[in-house]
């Protein structure tokens, strides 16, 4: 399936319905008094987050959702029925905004989560509302309150642990592949990933974490050159950020260090947070350097990529070097997410306090 990650909509929840005027007619009964219903509630708009879609296709080709209107009040005291709400099922990650102003109004961030985003309106009076000492026979009502009715954009930034940086062709989905479920599609040619991928790493029982390969950038990518602009965002809620290198080019004039600079320099122009992520560098292919010449090519790297932190030496397509990076990832992620859970300490003496 294509992958969608920016969809716009219509949403309207239901109108309310008319209030009612009626009086009650009964033999023997002249004057029986009013006795006309409320008109029902309109239908509300909900958003749930679903954690087994991972794209906005569907609503890129249904942009209009309407809940119904409440019914009209009657009269022997009935009151209109509500409308039926209508639930519209997201993607966890989905970012819903004001396609007007651009306010972020909600995020689904955990799965199953329930949102409001367009309140039915209430349903009028009927006349027995009306009733009162000096007035036995109003005959006034009110009409229905109309529902909330807003254009939206849809954006959807994936939710993982780990985010995939590189040129293409440099193994990212050799790289996936080799150590998660995922299966995308890998080909002797730049550009072969044209959509984000999402893979779920087992370390052990009950331990994984989950990686997210996005097309490769190329210089210019922030301006809007190639494919990976378009998906660099859903980078920015990893924790991690691995910079995988191709160490033997198939063109011997392709210099990887230029190649390694001109990606730190997209990911600096494209959002300055997420250049301050994070970041590991990982070394690929060395399956296709001799072994004698592995060190010295790994050593020359660093030194003229000025390169100061972790560095892995892999070979996506043999596994070689995979297993101890999938454990330091893990142990990474791990301290992060007890970082995240850790209570924040409240001074006593502003524990019973409400801020006004």
């Amino acid at each position: 399936m294509k992958f969608v990650d920016e969809a716009f909509i219509d949403i309207a929840a239901g109108d309310g319905g008319n209030g009612c005027v009626s009086f009650r007619h009964e033999k023997y009964k002249e004057f029986g008094g009013p006795n006309g219903g409320d008109g029902g509630r309109g239908g509300h708009v909900f958003a749930v987050a679903d954690p087994n879609l991972n794209t906005l296709v569907d609503f890129r080709y249904s942009r209009r959702h309407e809940a119904k209107r409440g019914e009209h009040g009657m009269g022997s005291d009935m009151f209109g029925a509500a409308g039926s709400d209508i639930t519209l099922k997201m993607p966890v990650g989905t970012i819903i905004t004001d396609a007007e102003t651009g306010e972020v109004l909600y995020e689904l961030l955990t799965p199953g989560e329930v949102i409001t985003i367009a309140k039915g309106g209430d349903g009028g009076f009927g006349n027995m509302r009306f009733k009162s000492a000096i007035n036995r026979a109003p005959r006034q009502k009110t009409p229905g309150w109309p529902g909330e009715k807003k254009n939206l954009k849809l954006e959807l930034k994936v939710l993982a642990d780990v985010g995939l940086l590189g040129m293409p062709n440099a193994g990212k989905s050799t790289f996936i592949t080799a150590v998660s479920n995922a299966r995308p599609k890998i080909a002797d040619y730049p550009f072969t990933t044209l959509h984000p991928n999402l893979g779920v790493v087992r370390v052990g029982p009950e331990q994984s974490f989950v990686v997210a390969d996005i097309p490769g950038l190329i210089e210019g990518a922030s301006e809007g050159a190639g494919l990976g602009h378009q998906f660099l965002r859903h980078l920015q809620r990893t924790r991690l950020l691995l910079h995988i290198v191709d160490l033997a080019p198939f063109d011997d004039a392709v210099d990887p260090v230029a190649q390694a600079k001109a990606i730190v320099n997209e990911l600096k122009k494209y959002d300055q947070q997420l250049y301050n992520k994070p970041r590991w560098l990982v070394l690929n292919k060395l399956d296709m350097v001799p072994t004698e010449e592995r060190k010295a090519r790994v050593t020359d790297f660093v030194k003229r990529f000025k390169w100061k932190g972790p560095v892995f030496e892999i070979s996506a397509l043999t596994r070689e070097g995979c297993e101890p990076l999938i454990h330091a990832i893990f142990k990474h992620v791990q301290a992060e997410q007890r970082i995240e859970n850790e209570p924040v300490e409240v001074d006593p003496r502003f524990a019973g306090d409400t801020p006004a």
